[in-house]
């Protein structure tokens, strides 16, 4: 099972919140002219990292802000944020395996742990990377392009 868009268009929505705080009300359709989605999705990402204390944002042309320091806001938690993934977890199993094979009825016993670990593994890389490691590595990219 894939992980959700929804990851990817937060973390692109704190970097651009980050990058034009000082120029301009970052408000969902000027989000959503960035990540080129329709603002109903943009406001809905929004809602989700407002509710994990992430974001704060105000009704009208208030726009959005970073409640914390970049450094304090870990990949990890932007993904815990919006749900990127459903209660089974990351990987999707098959649903009716043939039970009258012995591999149809052992396959996710044995694999279960193994899929848990990589899992687990992917989830800890996120808690090393944060939001400033993002938006600095954008930053370079906008400085490489501009030469």
């Amino acid at each position: 099972m894939q992980i959700t868009s929804r990851f990817t268009i937060a973390i692109h929505i704190l970097t651009c919140i980050d990058y034009f705080k000082d120029e301009r009300r970052v408000t969902s359709e000027f989000l959503a002219g960035s990540v080129n989605a329709n603002a109903v999705i943009i406001r809905g990402v929004l809602s989700q990292l407002r509710a994990a204390g992430i974001v704060s944002t105000r009704q009208g042309s208030g726009g959005a802000a970073i409640t914390r320091a970049l450094n304090e806001i870990s990949l990890y938690d932007i993904y815990k944020a919006v749900d990127c993934i459903d209660e089974n977890g990351l990987f999707g199993f098959h649903a009716n395996p043939n039970t009258d094979c012995p591999i149809g009825r052992n396959i996710h016993k044995a694999m279960d742990k193994h899929l848990t670990n990589i899992q687990n593994s992917m989830e800890n890389e996120l808690k090393k990377i944060y939001l400033s490691d993002v938006v600095e590595d954008t930053i370079k990219q906008i400085q490489a392009e501009n030469g």
